[in-house]
């Protein structure tokens, strides 16, 4: 009898090791369908030329989306309204002023770098596609137990940092061929055009920009559809790093200060454990809960972000 109490108790301990990650720290909970996740960003658009504008006509293809999805009317840029640093804190979950010309790595692991440890992936399930060669620094992080390591795989700008930048339908071409290649888990894409010809004062150039990313998400989201390692298991989060200027605070050319043109951006987003046909109005969200967001779908543990998970766009 005492031999046997002796063999359950050490089953259940063996048990128990086994449903740990290497780390000693027990899996967070599958509750979601969710396998993948698609943050696109579309660089620099002011609200009032997309969700804000009256007839919503630059964004014809959100518009009819938006009855498979959710949308958040006032969601914020709190941190510094440049590319790098906005990207930085959707992805990491910290809002730290980086230098914006991709020579500064974010201060704190980003949730790629942390699922790729967590799970034990190939680097290749977990990438960074832009159109600007700067944000390859995404990669990586400063913080010293991360540096170096667990670095999702990039595709950045003509040839990585430093190469230049590359047009955005470039992009989309190499987002679609990386899908069906290596069938990632975290993807993070950056469209640039919007903010281009808005930094080169072409109204029309600007406006013709908006049209074509909001022509992509819809090409994007097709083809995750498309595609049966994607496919009703997959959530795709459009996002905007930051706005611009208020005609009053210089217009839409520049962006950069704490004006609510700089600070509004969008968060749309579709996935098989979101609302449908929603917008919300209430509640106080912003760029660092985007991170929070994304672990919680993937059931990773992430550590450093001070962003919250967006509970209230679940179903």
């Amino acid at each position: 009898m005492k031999k046997t109490i002796l063999l359950l108790a050490f089953l259940l301990f063996i048990f128990s090791c086994s449903d740990r990650d290497k780390d000693g720290q027990a899996p967070t909970e599958k509750k979601y369908e969710t396998k993948n996740v698609v943050l696109l960003v579309v660089d620099g658009p002011r609200i009032s030329e997309t969700w804000e504008e009256s007839t919503k006509k630059n964004i014809p293809n959100r518009v009819s989306l938006l009855s498979q999805g959710v949308f958040i009317s006032n969601f914020k840029n709190n941190g510094t309204t440049s590319t790098n640093p906005g990207h930085s804190a959707m992805c990491s979950g910290v809002y730290e002023n980086i230098k914006n010309n991709g020579t500064e790595l974010p201060g704190y692991p980003s949730v790629m770098q942390q699922w790729l440890k967590y799970t034990g992936a190939a680097k290749t399930k977990a990438w960074i596609v832009s159109s600007k060669d700067k944000l390859e620094v995404l990669n990586n992080c400063k913080q010293v137990d991360w540096k170096d390591k667990f670095q999702p795989s990039a595709d950045c700008g003509v040839s990585g940092n430093g190469s230049g930048y590359r047009a955005d339908d470039v992009t989309i071409s190499r987002v679609k061929n990386i899908m069906g290649q290596y069938a990632p888990n975290i993807i993070v894409i950056n469209l640039k055009d919007v903010d281009s010809y808005g930094h080169a004062n072409n109204w029309n150039a600007y406006i013709n920009a908006i049209k074509t990313t909001d022509a992509s998400i819809k090409e994007v989201w097709d083809h995750i559809q498309s595609l049966p390692a994607y496919k009703d298991k997959t959530t795709l989060i459009v996002s905007n790093d930051h706005g611009r200027h208020l005609d009053a605070n210089g217009g839409f050319a520049e962006h950069g200060d704490s004006c609510n043109g700089c600070r509004h951006i969008e968060f749309f987003a579709l996935g098989p454990d979101f609302k449908k046909n929603t917008t919300i109005s209430t509640g106080n969200y912003e760029q660092i809960d985007i991170a929070s967001t994304i672990a919680e779908l993937l059931g990773v543990p992430l550590q450093y972000a001070k962003g919250k998970v967006i509970k209230e766009v679940f179903k």
